[in-house]
Formats: structure tokens, C-alpha cells, sequence
């Protein structure tokens, strides 16, 4: 193992809105593989949106179970945690620490309804606005926010509990508290709650019908359902976002039941297909702050630990324990499922996350093969900001003002036309 090298203490204050971490950089150079990590995300991020029409089984799962696109958001939110960890080393006046983790959550979530409210259109429609009305309030950013102030408020109020020996769950026993008691609450308000029947209304696709409206009904009635159309979070979002301020795509219309052609889901289809449903809604957000919560643990081990050998076996181990948790809950008949952010979803992902960091860091802090991943470390110290080029289309309409002869003749005109399968 190569030597160690103790974290820097001169990083007082939280770093910049996650998922940034030049902050985080500064603090500790020798933890380039938090950075690395941080780009292989945004990069699976790309790929997964630009190449999920092209290879659906890279896409997000349709509702349950596992595809590369469902790993991005957990990652994105297990980062934002261990690098909470080193922004919080020392706390010296927690009720500012608090004010600035709040401003940085409200300022990130608020640039996350600017970004992905509606406000920009898509790669095809390079426009913008969006009906008040209408706007989505939740969204990526706006998730990573919540889950982010959460575990800022654990790691401010309920600091290390002294013992004479470094343990992960006895010196940080009530932030593990935390955990269960999110996981209780989540799991609560999602078997628990009844779901009754509702209705949506949909505007018809049919030209002489443009000014009416199909009025679809959901059979419910029931109490602890999984499925797209009766799930608790589902209704949680509709009656407290409102059913118009959901994302109007969700995943689950590319389910079999669904019959989604290139024109659409049938009027035919189960009513449930119509519906809006947002991925990143509100029940949800509890368990995603779990995963914040065990990335803070990871950065606990980061900032604790003495050497690299401790920190790989704890890393490791913390790693296992979730996936042992996880794994028994999805065979049990939890299922894995991104769109419902289930509590075994959580705990396998969160495991996943923990296992890949401690190859990085392994391969880059421990063997210095830093080199062969600089334009990873690179991507992840720009993260945020490649994110907003992205997600307002500014790259494509960049992409586009190159064209040969005539302006369609672009390459992403080309590649919707002739790739993409709509």
C-alpha cells in the first residue's frame, strides 16, 4: 500500500451545491477517485439518456428491476454525501452551518425546477417556456437538494459520539437512527396508506376532437399496492404537486401492457398507461436521503480512518452489509425499483455505489493510476456545469449551429431522424 497522507483541514465550510466538488478537491487532493467517480456518473448519465433509445436495456427499467440508467441517480446521491463528510470535518457555529446548508439545498432545488420544470423543451424543439400550470417541481437536482439537507443536518446536529475505538455505526449510532427511522416512515406511508380510485384527463390526439378532453378512470381500492397505477407515491404526488406538475413520461409506459408504438400509447391501453407519474416525488425522497446518509458514512471511514488498508476493509465491509440487507429484502418481494426508490432499490445501489468508489480509489488514490482516468476527474470537477449544458439543451443547440448546406443537415438532426427510434 502506498503511504498515507492525512486529509487537509483547511476546508471549514460545506463545498460548492453538489454535485461539484472542486471544494471537495481543494480539501484533499490525494481523494482524486471521489472526483473520478463523480465523472464516471456524469458520463453513465450521458450515455444512458443519448443511448437509452437507441439500446433500451440500458434505459430506466420500465418499473421494476435493475438497468445501468437506475444506478446514476444513487450514485449521484451516495457522492454528495461522502463528500459531505470532508466539508463538515469541523463545525464551529452550527446554527450558520445550518443557514448555509439550507441556502445551498433551496438554491440547488430551485435550479433544478429552472432546468428540468419544463422551461426548456427538447432536442427537437429548441424552444422554451413552459405554462405555469404545468411546471414539474420535481426533478434530478431537486432530489439530490432534499436528500443533500438531510444528511447536512445529520452531520451538523448529531455529530461523532466519542469512543475509544473508531466504529461506524456505534460513533454515528443516532445518524443510523435517522436511517431507520426514514426507511420506517417511507415504508409506512407506502403499504400503509389506501389508494381509492381517481380519475385523469387527457387531451385527445384526434384533430376534430382537439378542444375536448378523454377522461380516463383508475381502478384502485386498494391499500400497499406496488404497481404504476395504485402506489402511494403516486397519489402523495398528485394531491400535494398536483397531477399537472408530474413528469408527463414516466417509464412505466414502455411496460408490454402499455402497447406504445412510435406514435404514442393507444387510448386503448390501461388507463394507468396516460397517467403522469414523477420518478423523483416525494415519498421517494425519503429513502434517497437514506442513500445520502450511507454515502456520509463512506466519508466518515474517508476522514477517520489512518491509512488506506482501513479504509478499503471498512469500505468494504459497509458495502457488504448493505447488499446483504438488500439483496434478502428483493427476494423477499420488495422489488428493486428506481421509480418507487424502494428501500431494497436504496440498499443494493447504495452497495453498488460503495463497491465502485473502493475500486477507484483503489486504482487512483492507492496505485496512482490516476492518469488513465483524468478526463473522468476532469468531467467530475465540471459535473454541475456540464449537467446545465446538457439539461437546457445549450450543447445540442451548439451541435446544431454546424450544419452542411442546408440547417437541417446537422449531425443531431441526423441522428434523431436516422438513430434514435422515437
Amino acid at each position: 500500500m502506498a503511504d498515507y497522507t492525512p486529509l487537509s483541514t483547511d476546508e471549514e465550510q460545506p463545498p460548492p451545491l453538489p454535485p461539484t466538488s472542486s471544494a471537495v478537491k481543494s480539501a484533499t487532493s490525494r481523494v482524486a477517485s471521489l472526483d473520478v467517480f463523480r465523472g464516471l456518473c456524469v458520463v453513465l448519465m450521458m450515455f444512458v439518456d443519448y443511448g437509452g433509445s437507441i439500446f433500451p436495456i440500458i434505459a430506466h427499467a420500465p418499473w421494476n428491476g435493475l438497468h445501468l440508467a437506475d444506478f446514476v441517480m444513487p450514485f449521484f446521491l451516495f457522492i454528495a454525501g461522502l463528500s459531505l463528510a470532508i466539508a463538515y470535518k469541523r463545525v464551529t457555529d452550527r446554527i450558520d452551518a445550518t443557514k448555509k446548508a439550507i441556502d445551498r439545498a433551496v438554491k440547488l432545488f430551485l435550479l433544478g425546477v429552472f432546468l428540468q420544470g419544463g422551461y426548456f423543451h427538447g432536442a427537437k424543439s429548441l424552444t422554451y417556456g413552459v405554462d405555469i400550470l404545468k411546471i414539474r417541481w420535481m426533478g434530478i437536482l431537486q432530489r439530490i437538494s432534499i436528500a443533500y439537507v438531510v444528511a447536512a443536518l445529520c452531520e451538523i446536529w448529531l455529530p461523532c459520539r466519542n469512543w475509544k475505538r473508531f466504529s461506524i455505526v456505534r460513533s454515528y449510532f443516532w445518524q443510523w437512527c435517522v436511517v431507520g427511522i426514514l426507511c420506517a416512515l417511507y415504508s409506512g406511508l407506502l403499504y400503509g396508506l389506501f389508494v381509492p380510485d381517481w380519475h385523469l384527463s387527457k387531451l385527445s390526439s384526434s384533430v376534430s376532437v382537439s378542444n375536448t378532453s378523454a377522461v380516463h378512470e383508475v381502478k384502485c381500492g386498494l391499500r400497499g399496492d406496488l404497481s404504476p397505477a395504485c402506489n402511494s407515491a403516486g397519489m402523495i404526488d398528485r394531491h400535494v404537486l398536483g397531477i399537472n406538475h408530474l413528469y408527463a413520461k414516466p417509464a412505466f409506459g414502455n411496460l408490454k401492457e402499455c402497447n406504445k408504438t412510435k406514435l404514442g400509447i393507444p387510448e386503448s391501453s390501461p388507463s394507468w398507461c396516460h397517467a403522469p407519474f414523477d420518478p423523483e416525488g416525494i415519498l421517494g425522497s425519503l429513502t434517497a436521503a437514506v442513500t445520502c446518509i450511507i454515502g456520509l458514512q463512506f466519508g466518515h471511514i474517508l476522514v477517520q480512518m489512518q491509512d488506506h488498508k482501513e479504509r478499503l476493509h471498512w469500505w468494504s465491509m459497509l458495502s457488504i452489509y448493505c447488499s446483504m440487507l438488500g439483496v434478502p429484502l428483493a427476494i423477499l418481494g420488495i422489488p428493486l425499483n428506481k421509480s418507487l426508490y424502494t428501500v431494497s432499490y436504496t440498499l443494493v445501489t447504495s452497495a453498488c455505489a460503495g463497491f465502485t468508489f473502493n475500486t477507484f480509489y483503489l486504482l487512483v488514490d492507492v496505485w496512482n493510476y490516476r492518469w488513465l482516468f483524468s478526463i473522468l476527474e476532469w468531467v467530475g470537477v465540471h459535473s454541475l456545469s456540464i449537467f446545465i449544458l446538457l439539461t437546457s439543451n445549450i450543447a445540442i443547440i451548439a451541435l446544431q449551429g454546424f450544419y452542411l448546406r442546408s440547417p437541417k443537415n446537422n449531425i443531431i438532426h441526423w441522428i434523431i431522424s436516422c438513430v434514435i427510434r422515437q
